[in-house]
Formats: C-alpha cells, sequence, structure tokens
C-alpha cells in the first residue's frame, strides 16, 4: 500500500468519525425536551392542578422525552391576569383562565357570564362543545391564545360577613368582583360599589374591609379560605363560571402536527376529568366550610333572577345580542 492510499485512508476515516459526531449531535438535539411551563393560582391537590398532571402524563407517555412539562402551582406565578400577560410574552407556555378574565383580550367571552344563562352542567358541555364553542376558539386564538377546550369551574355564589338574603342586600355595600365589564356593570345594576381584586388579593381585602362580599364558586371558597373572613354563603347560583384550557399561540405554532394533535387529544381526556373533579368538590368542600363555620344562606332564587333580568336587556347588544343569549338558553 502506497502512503498516498494511505493518507486516503486515514483522510475518509476522519470524514467518517465527523460524520458520526454531527449525526450523534442532531440526535442529542432532537431528543432534548422541550420546556413548557404551566401556572396554575390553586394547589397541587385541586381540579386546577389535577387537570394538568392528566395531560402531561398524557403526553409523556405518547411523546415520552419530547417534553419537559411543568406545572407551577400555588400562584407562584401570579394570579390570573399576571399568568395571561405571562403568556403573551411567553414566558408561560399554558394556564387555566375564567373566560371573565380573558374578556380583557376578547370582550365577546363575557357573554358566557351573562347571568342565570346556564341551566346546568350538561347544559355548559354541550354548548362549549358545540359551534358556540369552535366560534369562541377562533377569537381567542386571535388573541394569542390557543384553548384547547372549555371547562367549568361551578356556578358562582355570593359570599359575604353578614347574610345577604335578597338584592336589595347588596345595595351600597364594596364588592370584589372580576376585572370584567360585565361583572362591574352587572353589581352596579343592583346597586353595590363593585372594585376589582385579583383573586390572589381578595382574602386580604374581604378581612381589612376594602371591600365587604363577593362571589365565588363553593370550591374556591374552600380552597382560598375564604370562610374565614366571609363566613356567609348565599346560594344563588346565579353564573356559571366558566373558563378556557389554553396554551401560548406562538407555542403551539412551533408543535409538529404530530405534537398537536397529541396535546389536544390529551386535553380533550383531560377536560371531563377536570369538570367531574369540579362538580364533585362542589358539596364536599361547601360540607368543610361548614364544618369551619360557616353559614349557609337559601334566597329566594326566583327574586335574584328577577333583579337581574333588567340586565340582560341593558346588556345583550354588547354580548352579541339578544339573539344569541336565548339561542344559548334553547339548547337542549
Amino acid at each position: 500500500m502506497t502512503a498516498k492510499t494511505t493518507k486516503r485512508i486515514k483522510r475518509a476515516g476522519l470524514v467518517f468519525v465527523a460524520a458520526l459526531g454531527l449525526v450523534a449531535a442532531g440526535q442529542s438535539v432532537a431528543q432534548d425536551p422541550k420546556n413548557m411551563t404551566i401556572s396554575v393560582i390553586y394547589g397541587p391537590e385541586k381540579p386546577q392542578s389535577k387537570i394538568w398532571y392528566r395531560f402531561r402524563d398524557i403526553v409523556d407517555k405518547k411523546l415520552p422525552g419530547q417534553f419537559e412539562i411543568k406545572v407551577v402551582t400555588d400562584g407562584a406565578l401570579g394570579g390570573e391576569k399576571e399568568t395571561t400577560e405571562g403568556i403573551r410574552l411567553g414566558s408561560i407556555q399554558g394556564a387555566l383562565s375564567t373566560l371573565a378574565n380573558l374578556s380583557t383580550w376578547v370582550p365577546e367571552g363575557a357573554l358566557f357570564d351573562m347571568p342565570f344563562m346556564f341551566r346546568d352542567l350538561g347544559h355548559v358541555e354541550k354548548v362549549m362543545t358545540g359551534a358556540t364553542g369552535d366560534e369562541y376558539k377562533a377569537l381567542y386564538e386571535a388573541q394569542g391564545f390557543k384553548v384547547l377546550g372549555f371547562i367549568a369551574y361551578g356556578s358562582r355564589h355570593v359570599i359575604s360577613k353578614k347574610p345577604i338574603r335578597v338584592p336589595a342586600d347588596v345595595k351600597g355595600k364594596k364588592m370584589r368582583v372580576l376585572q370584567s365589564p360585565l361583572h362591574i356593570s352587572l353589581w352596579k345594576s343592583l346597586g353595590a360599589n363593585p372594585t376589582p381584586v385579583p383573586i390572589t388579593e381578595a382574602y386580604n381585602a374581604l378581612q381589612t374591609g376594602v371591600v365587604d362580599y363577593m362571589d365565588m364558586t363553593k370550591s374556591g371558597y374552600q380552597a382560598l379560605k375564604l370562610f374565614e373572613v366571609v363566613p356567609y354563603l348565599t346560594q344563588t347560583n346565579h353564573i356559571w363560571a366558566l373558563g378556557a384550557m389554553y396554551l401560548d399561540k406562538s407555542y403551539w405554532d412551533g408543535l409538529t402536527a404530530d405534537q398537536q394533535a397529541v396535546m389536544q387529544s390529551a386535553a380533550d381526556e383531560a377536560i371531563p376529568y377536570f369538570n367531574e373533579l369540579a362538580a364533585g368538590e362542589q358539596d364536599a368542600s361547601l360540607a368543610k366550610t361548614v364544618e369551619g363555620g360557616a353559614e349557609v344562606v337559601q334566597p329566594d332564587v326566583k327574586a335574584w333572577q328577577e333583579a337581574m333580568a333588567p340586565f340582560w336587556a341593558s346588556y345583550a347588544d354588547k354580548v352579541g345580542g339578544m339573539k344569541r343569549i336565548q339561542a344559548i338558553v334553547d339548547v337542549e
């Protein structure tokens, strides 16, 4: 073998080794998991966290090693508003949010907070998994939110320092409301003085007298220990608290079609799981608050419906009109 041939063989060997190195490096990059940070304002034992644990487990099983999904609980990344802003900035990739919170960006979503519009959970699910839900997903997507589906936290009730039995009892009182024009306008129409306060600050606001009362689901009432400072819960069921399971749209767009399909199927499985957990914990949560000193007030719900009925007429045009409201009411 000549010296020239030997050099060629060595050179070919070096090229082969280098090529193997590049392939290995490429495989390493491909196998590095894609980070995904999820913000939850409640504790790890709550449905708001468990929905994401279920989602994470499904994704990990179907796409092993492709994602590092970190669920950050207890409001460590901020309340709803801060989380939504984090998603828009790309520092957070996923979260749950009330539709009332998202109405800052998609005001049309305030439609779902119209009082006494939904009958029960089954009615909510039929509306939100149908054509109406699809229509609103497109509106959220246009604002940078990829909505995987809609959830139901439960219905809202009035919680207060002193018993509130009839609509007239709220007149002149300071109410903590969601940071939503609809909620502010609704309670103003009953003579209350609404004050937007982030949910993470609600306990202190109620304790110090910044506000006198608010509305909340039974599970939220118990989870945030609000019964310690406002011991009365009036079972009005006036608004169903709906939410979205959503991701940063730019993050979503960076996924492959297969990854998107898996995440959507994971959400499709996790959302009914959440709704079941949330529904199941409502009465259990109320029982715990009663054990902690809370008192339940049974109001004349018809009186509340009648008091809020004029609000439908006054606010309907801002949420799509009475025909749209009636179309939801009429879903069987």
